[in-house]
């Protein structure tokens, strides 16, 4: 095995194409298609089915991949530690994190971090769902901000901040009478009443979401059945339909902390020990951190404390 041999796989694997694969790696689809049919003849084993334009994983593909994955992570562990050794002041950082929470925590954590390392490279990769899973899937990464119920046991965490999700609707929405406030200082919102929504307009997030996930529960906690609610992955948009009175949405405290609006919702506190979000980053298990990227782990933990 070469690292070069275990991109190619794992990059054809991930994109089941090869030409886009090829592109990625920035070689000829004439090219990769050689590499792997080299390599092919050189195991024995075929890695790949080919159904039309489509290149599935063997089961011999899939056992490839996943020592290849393995020989990735403590290639990249060495190459992070041996930086560290030679105390060259350079070096990348490669993080997966949501994009709207990349748009919250971003402006607020990387100027930090540049006055402490102005030569890292960080490179944030915004998805808008499935983080951890791209976590997995990519040695490249080194680790993943995001808020998750169930950690994959492949890795390990550390608990950046924990916060309330609110209940955010219109100053025009019948709720907000008496509330005029946008965000009460010190997290002091108005209790919802949760018997006053039951027949509200709602606009949700997704359920494989975690936003999503957590109203899915404290509706049906509270017995409310949303008559056809307004489903999408974007908490920014969700806000604003929200504070337009386009109906009443559910955020994470950061993220409506963060955005600017011309006419501010008015926030409620849900009132339920379920309604809090954990974020968390996550690392391959085992992974070696560099100093650099445990400077940003603490940084990071500031902007939630």
């Amino acid at each position: 095995m070469n690292i070069h041999e275990l991109n190619y796989v794992l990059c054809i694997a991930r994109h089941q194409n090869i030409t886009k694969a090829a592109q990625e790696l920035y070689i000829s689809q004439p090219t990769l298609s050689k590499h792997l049919q080299k390599l092919e003849r050189d195991l024995g084993l075929k890695l790949f089915s080919r159904v039309d334009n489509c290149y599935i994983p063997t089961h011999a593909g899939r056992r490839y991949m996943e020592y290849a994955a393995k020989v990735l992570a403590l290639t990249q562990d060495w190459e992070h530690e041996r930086q560290d050794l030679l105390s060259c002041n350079d070096g990348e950082l490669n993080i997966a994190i949501p994009l709207m929470r990349s748009s919250c925590m971003i402006p607020q954590i990387l100027p930090s971090f540049r006055r402490q390392h102005p030569n890292i490279r960080v490179n944030f990769l915004e998805e808008t769902h499935a983080i951890q899973e791209r976590l997995l899937d990519d040695t490249r990464i080194d680790f993943a901000i995001f808020s998750e119920d169930r950690l994959d046991p492949k890795l390990d965490s550390e608990i950046l901040g924990c916060e309330p999700v609110l209940l955010a609707v219109s100053p025009d929405h019948p709720l907000a009478a008496g509330h005029p406030d946008f965000l009460a200082a010190g997290g002091n919102y108005p209790l919802l009443d949760w018997t006053m929504i039951s027949d509200a307009k709602f606009i949700l997030h997704f359920p494989e979401q975690n936003t999503g996930a957590i109203t899915q529960r404290l509706l049906e906690k509270h017995h409310i059945k949303p008559g056809i609610p307004f489903y999408t992955r974007n908490t920014q948009a969700a806000l604003l339909l929200a504070s337009q009175n386009q109906g009443i949405c559910f955020a994470p405290e950061t993220y409506i902390r963060s955005m600017s609006f011309e006419r501010p919702p008015v926030c409620f506190s849900l009132g339920d020990d379920e309604a809090f979000t954990t974020t968390i980053l996550a690392f391959r298990r085992g992974a070696y951190l560099t100093a650099y990227a445990q400077d940003f782990i603490c940084i990071a933990k500031e902007y939630f404390s």
